[in-house]
Formats: C-alpha cells, sequence, structure tokens
C-alpha cells in the first residue's frame, strides 16, 4: 500500500493504492487521525486504485468515521472498494462519494 496525503482548502485528500491490509492497516488509520487533527476540514478517501482491502480496512474506516464523524469522505472507489464496502453494508452506513470533487465539494461548497 501507499498513500499520499494532499491539501485540498479546508480538507485533506488521502489516496490509497495497492492492498490494504492486516500489515499496513495501522499506517491507514494514523494518516486518517492525523489529516483530522491537523485540518478542520473534510478528510477525503480516494480508493479508486485500491485493489485489495480486507476487514482490518473494514474497520479502520468505521473506527475512524465513529471518531470523526461526516468528516471521513470515502470517495471514488475502485471495483474492489465498491464491491467490498457493499457486501459489509458501509456504503450504506455512511455516506459514499462517486469522485473525490464530490466529497471535496460536499465537505466545503465552491472547492471542488
Amino acid at each position: 500500500m501507499s498513500l499520499s496525503v494532499r491539501e485540498a482548502g479546508r480538507s485533506t485528500v488521502i489516496a490509497v493504492r495497492g492492498e490494504v491490509d492486516l500489515d499496513n492497516a495501522g499506517q491507514l488509520d494514523e494518516a486518517i487521525t492525523s489529516a483530522a487533527r491537523a485540518r478542520p476540514g473534510a478528510v477525503v478517501l480516494d480508493l479508486s486504485e485500491v485493489t485489495f482491502a480486507d476487514s482490518t480496512t473494514v474497520n479502520v474506516v468505521l473506527r475512524c468515521y465513529g471518531a470523526i464523524g461526516a468528516r471521513l469522505r470515502p470517495a471514488a472507489l475502485s471495483a474492489y472498494m465498491d464491491r467490498l464496502l457493499g457486501i459489509t453494508g458501509v456504503s450504506q452506513a455512511l455516506p459514499v462519494y462517486g469522485t473525490v470533487a464530490e466529497a471535496l465539494e460536499a465537505a466545503d461548497p465552491g472547492q471542488g
């Protein structure tokens, strides 16, 4: 897994690439937590390039959503993430955005 983090207005976008699993999900958790502490806006997860994820990843997303609420905005799901979040019910339990731009616009209208 690799993460790239960028600022977008008051928000932060974390692009996640590759395989997210038990061995590296802690890095994702820390990136989300750090971004939420550092900036007042949304924390957008760009999941378009995730090729594998497991229940540990789902747990990180749910835990972080519990901690920062609607500031966490999963977006641009890869086919794998779309299936995983659909099967686990996560995509019905919290907002999921079609694109990073949509997530940013919802976080701070006019920012997209």
